[in-house]
């Protein structure tokens, strides 16, 4: 008679735990080592039973911070306005943004096509981390045109949300003018910021945004963590 392997029994008797609720969504599962001195095995053992439930989706692992039962994913809208800690409030959680950096550099050919800019024309970079309840669920990209909102750098590293920062600076409605929605394979950096693993799955948007008048404000592009959120598309939006 075939014994079952020892890290099928451990995964086994995790996911029952974390059926019974036990463990329950966003919660933290023992460390390797915990595991391992709870059923008497190495640390390679205790690893290859959380790795299978990484792999049939039950658990994702943190870099740096451990391994976490796997929540449902969170539903975010993309329609005519994208409004990021009002998306995350709906679902009850607690938004965050995390500034990565905020520069002013010439604008490469992508930027300065998106902005209807003349090539190399001084742009805002605003970089950072999405997250909701602490965790991060996105990664992006902002650009935003230097010469038309001055005083934006300062107020971004203030206040962090792009629609309290536009709206100082002037610009007190914008709309989204175009999404486009691809997928990707995480890199080693996105990997580090989301943290996750490298290739895990990614969906990308990129959009701009556009002022009352339809002047371009804002190019972006976002990488969400593919097992966190499930974007979503509103009826009015989708014609």
């Amino acid at each position: 008679m075939t014994r079952t392997p020892i890290w099928k029994s451990i995964a086994a008797e995790l996911e029952g735990e974390i059926a019974r609720g036990l463990y329950r969504a966003g919660d933290k599962l023992p460390t390797e080592a915990e595991l391992s001195a709870r059923f008497g095995v190495n640390r390679h053992t205790a690893r290859r039973a959380l790795a299978d439930l990484a792999e049939r989706g039950l658990v994702h692992s943190r870099r740096g911070a451990g391994v976490f039962v796997q929540a449902a994913p969170l539903d975010y809208p993309i329609g005519g306005r994208v409004r990021f800690h009002q998306n995350i409030r709906a679902t009850g959680r607690l938004p965050e943004k995390r500034v990565l950096r905020v520069e002013i550099r010439p604008a490469d050919t992508t930027e300065a096509e998106a902005l209807a800019l003349p090539p190399g024309s001084p742009v805002i970079v605003y970089e950072g981390l999405s997250l909701a309840e602490g965790a991060a669920i996105a990664h992006f990209i902002s650009c935003f045109p230097a010469e038309h909102l001055p005083g934006l750098p300062d107020t971004l590293r203030e206040v962090s949300s792009v629609t309290e920062a536009l709206r100082r600076n002037g610009i007190a409605d914008y709309t989204r003018a175009h999404t486009r929605l691809t997928a990707e394979a995480a890199s080693p950096t996105q990997a580090l910021h989301l943290t996750t693993r490298e290739g895990a799955p990614l969906l990308r948007s990129e959009g701009v945004n556009i002022d009352a008048h339809g002047v371009p404000v804002e190019y972006g592009l976002t990488w969400f963590a593919g097992d966190r959120v499930a974007l979503t598309v509103a009826p009015e939006d989708a014609g």
